[in-house]
C-alpha cells in the first residue's frame, strides 16, 4: 500500500435483506423481457449511493436454485442466481449469506450460491463450501484501508447443517466471533466488519439477545484495541435503531432492501447505512468512524421497485404514504440515542 493510500477516509454502505419473494422472482422475470431475471430495475434507486462507496455490503439472505429453476419464494426460497450479477451491476462487492434460510435448500444450495456469487466477482461471508474457506477471512479494500467482512446467523429454521460439514454456515457463538475477529485481524485486516443475523422479527425495538451481544462484542479489545470496528444487523424485515455501544457503531437492523407485498407494510421498509471511516495517526492504530448517515428506502408495489424516500418526498410532498414510511424510519433508527451521538439522517 502506497503511504499516501494509508491515508485516506473511505465510505462503507451497507443495506438490508435481499429477501426473494415470488412476487419479486416475477417482477425479475417482467424486467428481463421474458428472457431470464433482471434484478437491476428493481434495485436502480440504490444505485447512485452503493456505486459511488468505496465498498458496499449487501445481505443476500436466501439460497439460489439451479440454473433455469424451478424458483420458489416462502417458506424454502430458491432464488434465480441472476441477483448475484444484479447485485454486482449496482456496486456491491461483499455480501453476507449467514441467515435463517441459507441451507433451505440443503448444501446443495449453499454451493450453488456460493459458485453463483464467485462467477459474478461478489464476494460473500458467513457460509462456505469447505473448512478452509470459511476460516479464511473475506477480505476487501476500501479507499486507504483493508477491511474484513464477516457474518454470522442465529440459526437456520431448525433445518440441520450437515454433521460432516459443519463449516456450511457459521452460527451465531460470540467466542467464535471475537476469535474470527481477532484472526482477520492477524490476517492483515484494518477494519473488521460483522454482519449478524439475528433478532426478532417484526419487533422494532432490538430484543435482549441483541443488546447483549452488541454489548459483548464492542467491550472485547485485543492489545488495546477493539476487536469489531462495526456491526450490522439483518433479520427482523423492520427498521431498528442505530446506537453507539462502547464506541462502536452497531446497526441493529436495516430492514428490508427488497421483499415482496406483505400483511405488515413495514417489510418493505429499509434502511442503507453510510459511515465514513478515517486513518488511525499512527500506524497500527484504530481507524475510526468519522461521520455515520442513515437514508431511508421502501418498495412500491406494481411494479416493484426500490425507492429513495428522501429523493421521493423531496419530489411528491403531497404523497402522505412516502412521508409517513421516512417518518417511521427516523423514528425506528433514532430510537437509541444516535442523533445525540452523531447520525445523520438528512
Amino acid at each position: 500500500m502506497k503511504a499516501e493510500e494509508s491515508t485516506r477516509d473511505f465510505t462503507l454502505v451497507a443495506t438490508g435483506d435481499l429477501l426473494v419473494h415470488d412476487a419479486v422472482i416475477r417482477q425479475a422475470a417482467t424486467d428481463a423481457g421474458g428472457s431470464g431475471y433482471d434484478f437491476r430495475p428493481m434495485l436502480a434507486a440504490a444505485k447512485p449511493l452503493v456505486s459511488t462507496a468505496d465498498v458496499a455490503i449487501c445481505h443476500m439472505e436466501t439460497v439460489y436454485g439451479a440454473n433455469g429453476g424451478p424458483y420458489t419464494g416462502y417458506p424454502l426460497f430458491k432464488t434465480p442466481p441472476q441477483i448475484a450479477r444484479g447485485a454486482r451491476a449496482l456496486g456491491y462487492d461483499s455480501c453476507s449469506t449467514a441467515s435463517n434460510h441459507t441451507m433451505d435448500a440443503g448444501a446443495e444450495g449453499v454451493t450453488r450460491t456460493l459458485g453463483a456469487m464467485d462467477a459474478a466477482h461478489l464476494k460473500h461471508a458467513g457460509s462456505a463450501r469447505s473448512a478452509r474457506e470459511q476460516s479464511t477471512p473475506t477480505l476487501l479494500r476500501a479507499g486507504g484501508a483493508t477491511l474484513a467482512h464477516l457474518a454470522y446467523t442465529y440459526d437456520t429454521n431448525g433445518i440441520p447443517v450437515p454433521a460432516d460439514r459443519p463449516w456450511m454456515v457459521n452460527l451465531l457463538e460470540p467466542d467464535r466471533i471475537l476469535a474470527d475477529a481477532r484472526a482477520a485481524r492477524r490476517a492483515g485486516a484494518d477494519v473488521v466488519v460483522v454482519s449478524v443475523h439475528w433478532g426478532t422479527e417484526w419487533q422494532q425495538a432490538p430484543d435482549e439477545q441483541q443488546v447483549d451481544l452488541a454489548r459483548q462484542l464492542t467491550e472485547s479489545r485485543s492489545q488495546g484495541r477493539r476487536d469489531i470496528d462495526l456491526i450490522l444487523g439483518t433479520h427482523n424485515h423492520v427498521p431498528q435503531a442505530f446506537e453507539k455501544v462502547n464506541g462502536t457503531w452497531v446497526v441493529y437492523g436495516l430492514g428490508d432492501q427488497i421483499a415482496g407485498r406483505m400483511n405488515d407494510p413495514r417489510g418493505q421498509l429499509g434502511t442503507a447505512a453510510r459511515f465514513t471511516f478515517r486513518p488511525p495517526r499512527q500506524p497500527g492504530k484504530a481507524w475510526t468512524v468519522k461521520k455515520a448517515e442513515a437514508l431511508p428506502y421502501r418498495m412500491d408495489n406494481d411494479p416493484l421497485r426500490l425507492v429513495d424516500l428522501n429523493k421521493a418526498v423531496a419530489a411528491h410532498p403531497d404523497r402522505p404514504d412516502y412521508v409517513d414510511a421516512r417518518d417511521a424510519i427516523r423514528q425506528a433508527v433514532l430510537s437509541r440515542g444516535a442523533q445525540e451521538a452523531g447520525l445523520v439522517m438528512d
